[in-house]
């Protein structure tokens, strides 16, 4: 399959699979509304593909969200199925991205530095 046609299935599974949490469609008290899809990498021939949550909140929850996200794969696969029109649905598989607590961390720090040097 061609990287524009890879590229276009990836940004459609974080859409889809993101406004499945934001509404609240999945029903898993672990799975927040806080969690977000970062980023989705499917593999060349579709059989898999690793989506990467992230959260504003804990550690821990981020945690817990990714565990019930992975127990609820059965039914997000299902959705997506319903909603694109593909031979093959990936199987999905969740994993933990800390990137967006980093940058704000890194930034947090910055401000902090700059205020320091302004004093």
């Amino acid at each position: 399959m061609s990287e524009f046609r890879i590229e276009r299935l990836n940004h459609l599974i974080q859409e889809k699979v993101g406004s499945l949490i934001v509404e609240g469609k999945i029903k898993d008290p672990r799975v927040g509304p806080f969690l977000s899809i970062t980023r989705v990498d499917v593999s060349r021939d579709l059989s898999y593909a690793d989506l990467y949550v992230s959260s504003f909140e804990s550690e821990n929850r981020l945690k817990k969200g990714v565990v019930g996200l992975q127990s609820a794969a059965g039914f997000i696969q299902a959705q997506l199925n319903l909603a694109m029109h593909i031979r093959q649905t990936p199987k999905l598989r969740f994993h933990e991205d800390h990137s967006l607590k980093e940058g704000f961390d890194i930034v947090k720090k910055i401000e902090d530095l700059n205020a320091e040097s302004g004093q």
